[in-house]
């Protein structure tokens, strides 16, 4: 009796443009991926465009456009992922395996319609099952998708983590492994922090404010689909043997109190003083329509008006004078001085000693925090643009400092 063999477990693998930036880096993932085909896994692998091409194309297209129309923007810079693809794809059918490449839209990734910022409604991986059964390699375009209007979108900055993702999370796969040319995820970004330690687990929550304020190890909606679908991801350095950084449920909280340390050199606070009641929302609805999303949103109510502030980050913001033009119409006022440093971790807000201790530490390296929020994971200091890398440094000295006093109890 012929018994059919079960399928092989799918491992969903995703690479950075650094990891694909020359034809000597995608033939070394070629040989990664084709190794772990080998090794019985039926492999997807998404990738993003070649080291800076979409910087690149976005900044030809704005020689030509201040602001350039963000549906043929995306056209534009969907392109950088399929050239990944296909150079992939035939380097991996040059070392004896059978590939084929796929854009986002024929892997069934469904978005919505916002331009330049989509999110992931559904995936339909109708053709990527049928390419793994017939036992080809999936390379797939990171970064991008179709909309139900059927126009080809973009998900934002490190947007292909969240297709490898979903892709994961829609196919059941055993495992996500998100690669790039950092070893995991760090207490802060070590190009600013000398200091800086791996983390070796971090959880969901703590990992999607780390992303959300400005690590750039990972995409924020890939945590949260991971989050969602309860798949473990691993942060890891291309062709390296380190274990990295895994993302999971049910990590311990740190004795600190702090998990790590996120920041952003470039976002601008915006105060509207004088409103007709309702009229904040008429803004943030323009403010949807310009692709600008605030992270931080504040509405003070008055006796026959309302006040309106908010803060946005710029990372993807291509009509940065249009948001300018409707801040000023609206008799506001915006500040692009601006930087934040987040400290990140589970609870950190339970206890105000967090807080005010960063303030002290901030004020005693001669830097004066501009403004505060938190979360119940987050504490963010608003500062001018050129503090910022100070303001981390100093901020996980103290983060050090206890870490290292831990360790020597121990």
């Amino acid at each position: 009796m012929n018994m059919k063999r079960p399928p092989p477990p799918i491992l969903v693998q995703k690479f950075g443009g650094s990891s694909v930036s020359t034809v000597e880096r995608l033939t070394r993932v070629a040989e990664l991926v084709v190794a772990k085909k080998r090794e019985g896994f039926a492999m997807v692998v998404v990738v993003s465009a070649m080291g800076d091409t979409t910087d690149e194309l976005l900044a030809t297209a704005k020689k030509l456009a201040a602001e350039p129309d963000r549906r043929e923007l995306d056209m534009l810079l969907s392109a950088g992922e399929r050239i990944s693809m296909a150079l992939l794809a035939i380097a991996i059918r040059n070392l004896g395996e059978r590939a084929v490449s796929l854009t986002g839209s024929q892997s069934g990734i469904i978005t919505n319609a916002s331009h330049s910022q989509a999110r992931i409604v559904e995936v339909r991986p109708f053709r990527v099952e049928d390419e793994l059964e017939a036992d080809n390699v999936v390379i797939v375009a990171g970064f991008q998708g179709v909309s139900y209007r059927r126009d080809i979108t973009t998900l934002g900055r490190g947007g292909s983590d969240t297709t490898a993702v979903a892709l994961a999370a829609a196919l059941g796969a055993e495992a996500c492994e998100i690669y790039s040319d950092v070893d995991g995820i760090y207490s802060a970004d070590p190009r600013v922090a000398p200091d800086a330690a791996s983390i070796a687990e971090i959880g969901y929550a703590e990992m999607q404010e780390l992303a959300e304020h400005g690590a750039k190890v990972l995409n924020s909606a890939a945590v949260e689909f991971a989050k969602n679908a309860g798949i473990a991801l691993y942060a890891r350095k291309t062709g390296s043997e380190s274990p990295g950084t895994v993302i999971r449920r049910d990590v311990p909280t740190p004795s600190s109190g702090v998990r790590g340390i996120a920041h952003e050199e470039r976002v601008v606070s915006a105060a509207i003083p004088t409103l007709e009641r309702g009229g904040s929302y008429a803004v943030l609805e323009a403010l949807s329509e310009l692709g600008a999303h605030p992270k931080q949103v504040h509405i003070e109510p008055r006796a026959e008006s309302e006040a309106l502030s908010f803060v946005l980050s710029l990372d993807d913001v291509h009509t940065e004078g249009s948001v300018e033009k409707l801040v000023r119409e609206s008799g506001g006022v915006l500040d692009r001085t601006l930087g934040a440093v987040s400290l990140v971790g589970q609870g950190i807000t339970r206890d105000l000693q967090v807080v005010l201790q960063a303030r002290a530490d901030l004020m005693a390296a001669g830097l004066t925090p501009l403004g505060l929020s938190t979360s119940s994971f987050r504490i963010s200091f608003l500062l001018r643009s050129e503090e910022v890398g100070h303001a981390v440094r100093t901020l996980h000295r103290r983060l050090s400092s206890e870490r290292g006093e831990i360790l020597a109890e121990v």
